[in-house]
């Protein structure tokens, strides 16, 4: 009854009530975007063919839990946030090599508005491409019912339109609703489809197609899992910061002691959606070549979803861009730089330079731990695939991806309760975290 009670509470604050209410209208528009499909396509042909584990299957199978199910219905919708995502992983990349976007990164308002122009282009471009290629290999595979150039001007049209129309409900999230647009579009795709994973179960397990410890196992390892993501999400290091005292006039300034917390996952989700995203580049190449060279249909089965070797580059890319994506939000020396004007130090620590390279060092043994933590999680269903099978894709990134949303949403769901004195949304009135020094 309290849950109820603080959860109530939200309506009690007009601005935090229209950014949920506005959130909620957004995702309803994207479900309902979700079910028009793009006609000519052998849909039932369509789900067979991804229902694979293995191969093109598990492929775009992986494909489709980003754009929520709607790529295994091939609507409008078919390539969902992932042309938008994909094209902020090479914005952020190349902000890092060309020195005039590497400019417009350090000017502020306006150098990050033309870098989200220049993001929504390239979104463009990469959508184009993603639609190209996906209807040729629809066609390849015959589930084309009346191909030809017309039909394939018609599909392009409508998914690149649908993809722009995804990408423009993610900005309108982030602008005038609750947590990142992106982000939450991957979220409702994801928890959509959870009803559809308990049903399959149940129906197996009733017409005896499957064993119920295997049910209580599954349940067991979903349960599990979300809850380590939970408990590690929660966790973080506090560095202290102690303030000295100025007089400025009659009054005295500082004097007070402080913490800066560091989060054990400093990169949130995006390390793992990222690492997916550039290792479905060579796996979607290498699936369109196998069909005219023998050599490609080798390297397709080397690397295929849930082998070896995918495993392996998949934790490799997912520490790899832990590392990368805190390097582009988080700036030591800036830290270090803004504590020090402000009197500022770290006891023990001298301020300035040796202060950001005791950041440095912190955030190097954190952010492995973190890394090594996200990679482990997202290969652990692939590993228990091999041993269970399971009828559904239960995912540590799609699990990784909706406690972290739902977390980084709560979270800042608890701060506006808190700053309008309302207890937050936990019956302790915070939304604890767990740290250590």
């Amino acid at each position: 009854m309290v849950l109820l009670k603080n959860l109530l509470n939200i309506f009690n604050i007009p601005e935090l009530r229209k950014k949920v209410l506005f959130t909620l209208g957004v995702l309803i528009i994207y479900r309902f975007g979700g079910h028009i499909p793009v006609i000519g396509i052998d849909l039932e042909a369509l789900h067979q063919l991804m229902t694979k584990q293995t191969g093109l299957g598990g492929l775009f199978g992986y494909l489709d839990l980003f754009s929520g199910g709607n790529l295994r219905t091939c609507t409008i919708f078919a390539l969902g946030i992932s042309p938008y995502i994909t094209a902020s992983i090479m914005m952020q990349m190349l902000g890092m090599t060309i020195p005039t976007l590497e400019q417009l990164l350090k000017e502020g308002e306006y150098g990050r508005k033309l870098i989200n122009q220049y993001t929504r282009y390239l979104a463009l471009a990469v959508a184009f491409m993603q639609s190209t290629g996906f209807i040729f290999f629809l066609e390849r595979q015959g589930l084309v019912i009346n191909p030809g150039w017309g039909f394939r001007f018609i599909f392009v049209l409508s998914t690149v339109v649908g993809a722009m129309f995804v990408m423009w409900l993610g900005e309108q999230i982030s602008l005038f609703g609750i947590g990142n647009g992106s982000s939450m579009i991957i979220f409702a795709g994801i928890v959509a489809n959870f009803p559809g994973y308990v049903v399959n179960v149940m129906a197996l397990v009733q017409q005896g197609l499957m064993d119920w410890m295997i049910a209580l196992v599954i349940l067991a390892v979903f349960v599990s899992v979300t809850a380590c993501i939970v408990y590690l999400e929660k966790g973080e290091r506090k560095i202290p910061v102690q303030y000295s005292r100025r007089i400025v006039g009659n009054r005295v300034y500082g004097g007070q002691s402080t913490y800066i917390p560091f989060k054990i996952n400093t990169a949130g989700v995006m390390p793992v959606i990222f690492a997916g995203a550039v290792l479905n580049i060579p796996m979607f190449l290498s699936s369109m070549l196998a069909s005219r060279f023998e050599f490609f249909k080798d390297i397709t089965e080397y690397i295929m979803r849930g082998g070896v070797i995918y495993n392996v580059l998949q934790f490799v890319a997912i520490i790899f861009f832990s590392f990368f994506y805190t390097a582009l939000v988080f700036n030591p020396e800036e830290l270090a730089q803004n504590i020090k004007k402000q009197g500022g130090f770290i006891p023990g620590i001298r301020p300035g330079r040796k202060t950001a390279d005791y950041f440095n060092f912190i955030l190097t043994r954190i952010g492995l731990v973190g890394a090594i933590y996200l990679a482990i999680l997202a290969l652990l269903p692939n590993l228990l695939n091999i041993f269970i099978s399971m009828p559904f894709y239960l995912g540590g990134t799609a699990l990784l991806i909706v406690v972290g949303v739902a977390l980084e949403t709560a979270a800042q769901i608890e701060s506006y309760l808190i700053e309008h004195r309302y207890e937050g949304l936990l019956t302790t009135g915070r939304f604890k975290s767990r740290s250590g020094r």
